[in-house]
């Protein structure tokens, strides 16, 4: 049966590592809203330059055009079997455009839907994200305190410096925080409803969480 996951959880909680070792362990397309969209506006299509027109206003991309792109991503050939959702939906509006969307890929085909969500301490997030690198070269990420580099502000993967954001302070984290959890914690009992929602503790090591989410995908 193809295996729909979507995933849950504040800043800095750990979806991006394990969504992305997740996608490679299942042989699933990991699907990430972001990359999605800064390809469609690398290619000039008709959504991406839409999309382009709004992000360089300052503005929010619709929520609608947004819903069109990854209605298109989802219905390749290389989601047959399933997929991995990363940074989608962020809002009820979203999570009921994601449904109808689900409906539409999924005429002739039985889908199991999970929305798995990573519950973690709030303080510890505001550690992860002080303390957190990234490469600007590869991309890869590290923290100060969780998962240094080989070498200080060395990426081991490419030899670049890493750097760390303007915005990863405690202060800016405390209020994406805040906007999380107005806008976005509303989606845990709208899937908790529905029965599709799976909780998995997000607080220990990377193995150790990665064993958790092993055990509610299964």
């Amino acid at each position: 049966m193809k295996k729909e996951l979507i995933f849950l959880g504040p800043p800095a909680c750990g979806k991006g590592t394990q969504t992305n070792k997740l996608a490679e362990y299942l042989g699933f397309p990991h699907v990430d809203t972001g990359s999605l969209l800064r390809a469609e506006i690398a290619k000039e299509t008709e959504e991406g330059n839409i999309a382009k027109s709004f992000i360089d206003k300052g503005q929010l991309v619709p929520a609608e055009l947004v819903g069109k792109i990854i209605l298109k991503r989802l219905a390749e050939d290389d989601c047959k079997n399933g997929y991995v959702l990363d940074g989608y939906p962020r809002s009820l509006e979203q999570a009921e455009m994601l449904e109808k969307i689900n409906a539409e890929i999924n005429k002739e085909n039985a889908a199991s839907f999970r929305a798995i969500y990573f519950d973690i301490d709030t303080q510890i997030l505001i550690d992860r994200i002080v303390a957190r690198q990234s490469c600007p070269k590869c991309g890869e990420i590290y923290n100060k305190k969780f998962k240094p580099s080989k070498v200080e502000n060395i990426c081991d993967r490419c030899g670049a410096e890493l750097k760390t954001r303007a915005d990863d302070n405690e202060e800016t984290a405390k209020a994406r925080f805040d906007t999380y959890f107005r806008e976005t914690e509303p989606l845990i009992k709208f899937y908790e409803d529905k029965g599709v929602l799976y909780k998995i503790d997000a607080n220990g090591s990377i193995d150790e969480v990665w064993e958790r989410l092993l055990k509610v995908i299964e």
